[in-house]
């Protein structure tokens, strides 16, 4: 079991950044890849970001390629960065991070099928 807490959402202006974080709550010892998605009231959990284990391969939807970027830094801590820049109005949404225990070995980090535990979500709202 891996719980997973979000952080960094907000309330912004569009232009403006914000920087999610996502870390387990308590250190494990899994070389795990992580993903962020986000979901609208009524609508599909829609991907955004992943990042594998090592942090060398990393993938985004077409919608936020060049203003976001998923990091982490393991030497450090076992938080993943999302790095939110020029947020859009379109950008609104609860945002949620997951892991994949596999490091996308047998899947796709685009498929939320992917991942084996979620965290609840953080709140980005971003108006015009």
């Amino acid at each position: 079991q891996v719980q997973l807490v979000e952080s960094g959402g907000g309330s912004v202006q569009a232009g403006d950044s914000l920087t999610l974080s996502c870390a387990p709550v308590q250190r494990t010892w899994s070389a795990y890849a992580t993903g962020w998605f986000r979901q609208v009231p009524g609508g599909d959990r829609e991907f955004v970001a992943a990042i594998d284990w090592s942090g060398s391969s990393t993938f985004y939807a077409d919608s936020v390629k060049g203003r976001f970027t998923v990091s982490r830094n393991n030497a450090v801590s076992q938080a993943v960065s999302l790095q939110m820049n020029s947020l859009k109005p379109e950008d609104t949404a609860v945002y949620y991070c997951a892991v994949d225990l596999e490091s996308f070995y047998n899947s796709s980090p685009y498929s939320s099928g992917a991942y084996d535990y979620w965290g609840q979500g953080t709140q980005v709202s971003v108006s015009s």
